[in-house]
């Protein structure tokens, strides 16, 4: 058996990974439930199509895509939920789908819309069956449950019942529960779903705190791109089970932003008239006005609306994360993306 040495090996490694459902298909009316008695007809599902990833020791990497792309069951892979159609998949040196008890000490999934904790019961019981569970050391649980739970303020909290908290509190719950093992790896799987704007960033902080401090490997996924901006250096894109983008959020925003934003301040009593001429006019608020045009004109634009009107003030930026990337999936709906190699995009 080959054994896992960090020095030499990715910490996550998949080949060819695919996963294939065959779901059936029943048809509308009582004639037709009746015929699928005897005659059931089915289809072929792909949720993961022969992905090939590399994920180095430390990297904190965003998995990307479209809901039904297949970024829940690549991590359900990868923690040994499920068993895939084809392909390989080595976390650590192990074949997650094996469950090895050495494995299972070694990861943890924490998925935004499931529940680990016991409904009617304070967290904290929960956390001592984690501890039995894993076989913690009893000074070992009650120093990371005390580092934990000060770091995410939650101490006051750890005698109440999980259904009394709110949906930020049972997170933070959740995500202790994950960490108590002091995992190599961690999955997550939209952690801040339905979460209010504090809660998300408080969520986000912790993260991002704790990553740098222990160095573990985090694979994400998220629909809020202000977790993949404040958390994350590599991003791979997923969409109809096959990965289409792999690189830096840089590199997203220069290969499929088509445009840029310029924003302008125009003198006092200037006049937005006209503007049009020269560029996509988003919005007016005099004296504020925000133009769209593509990347390659910037500097021609700004060159012609300066000699028509009086600016004081000019910015360029990128467009908005969000756009960027469902512009994205859209491209990789009809065309294969080139992916950038993984050393490229983690110096």
């Amino acid at each position: 058996m080959d054994h896992y040495n960090p020095a030499t090996m990715p910490i996550i490694e998949i080949e060819q990974l695919t996963k294939s459902y065959r779901v059936y298909q029943k048809q509308e009316g009582l004639m037709a439930a009746i015929r699928g008695l005897w005659h059931r007809e089915y289809r072929d599902v792909h949720a993961v199509k022969s992905i090939d990833l590399c994920v180095e020791q430390g990297e904190f990497v965003a998995f990307l895509g479209p809901n039904g792309a297949g970024k829940t069951t690549t991590l359900k892979l990868l923690s040994g939920v499920i068993y895939p159609t084809s392909g390989s998949a080595r976390v650590m040196g192990h074949v997650p789908w094996k469950r090895d008890n050495d494995y299972r000490r070694r990861f943890a999934l924490v998925m935004g819309q499931k529940n680990q904790l016991w409904w009617d019961l304070p967290a904290q019981e929960s956390f001592r069956l984690h501890q039995q569970i894993y076989q913690i050391d009893a000074q070992q649980f009650r120093n990371t449950l005390d580092e934990l739970s000060d770091l995410l303020s939650v101490g006051q909290l750890l005698g109440r019942p999980v259904r009394e908290l709110s949906l930020g509190e049972r997170m933070k719950m959740e995500l202790i529960a994950a960490l108590l093992h002091s995992p190599d790896v961690l999955f997550l799987d939209e952690p801040t779903i339905g979460l209010d704007v504090v809660a998300q960033h408080n969520i986000q902080q912790f993260l991002k705190y704790y990553q740098e401090q222990r160095k573990i490997t985090i694979l994400l996924t998220s629909h809020y791109m202000k977790d993949i901006a404040a958390l994350c250096q590599r991003v791979v894109v997923i969409t109809d089970g096959a990965i289409k983008f792999d690189g830096s959020l840089e590199r997203i925003v220069d290969d499929f932003s088509g445009f840029r934003v310029l924003k302008l301040q125009l003198a006092e009593g200037q006049s937005a008239e006209g503007l049009e001429r020269f560029a996509d006019v988003e919005s007016v608020e005099l004296p504020k006005v925000t133009l769209r045009c593509a990347r390659s004109e910037v500097t021609t634009m700004l060159a012609r609306i300066l000699e028509h009107y009086a600016v004081e003030d000019i910015s360029v930026e990128d467009p908005p994360l969000e756009e960027v990337i469902a512009q994205l999936y859209r491209d990789s709906e009809s065309a294969d993306v080139v992916s950038t190699r993984p050393h490229e995009v983690h110096d």
